[in-house]
């Protein structure tokens, strides 16, 4: 899954792109959804590609799948929550964290709050906020994503 292409569907949705007037509660809820989803793909796709292999020459796409399948939504907003561990990443590791975190909350609201709500101009914002934490993940050094992606997908024991 392309996190951009993702991110260009809920920028149309927030905007309300084809229609005449404001966008509809459920365009601005799916903006919402839509850009966690591409937060959380491009995610999937770093650990898959750190871990696994970026290319199929280098990897086997069994393994490369299952490791792209295997964040957990809840788990990965627990660690990226956990700042004793995170502010222990580099600056765009952990403005990814802080991101994912706070849009994984919102897609859960816009999602399944019967009352949710937002304007056009805050939805806008979190998918602004979207591309700018894939930009952040992308920009990190490729061995601060593997120790992400190992941190995010790995049980953590002790310490």
């Amino acid at each position: 899954m392309n996190p951009e292409h993702l991110l260009d569907i809920a920028e149309g949705l927030a905007r309300g792109s084809g229609r005449l007037g404001r966008p509809r509660r459920a365009d601005l809820a799916r903006a919402v959804s839509t850009a966690y989803y591409a937060v959380f793909h491009a995610l999937a796709n770093c650990c898959a590609n750190r871990l696994a292999g970026a290319t199929p020459a280098s990897r086997s796409q069994r393994a490369w799948r299952q490791t792209y399948t295997s964040p957990e939504h809840r788990t990965v907003r627990n660690r990226c929550e956990n700042r004793n561990v995170v502010l222990r990443f580099p600056e765009d590791i952990q403005e990814f964290a802080d991101i994912f975190a706070t849009l994984q909350r919102e897609r859960e609201a816009a999602d399944y709050e019967p009352d949710w709500t937002y304007s056009r101009y805050r939805a806008a914002e979190f998918v602004q906020e979207a591309r700018k934490a894939v930009r952040h993940l992308n920009n990190a050094d490729a061995s601060d994503q593997r120790a992400f992606a190992l941190y995010v997908l790995m049980r953590v024991r002790g310490r």
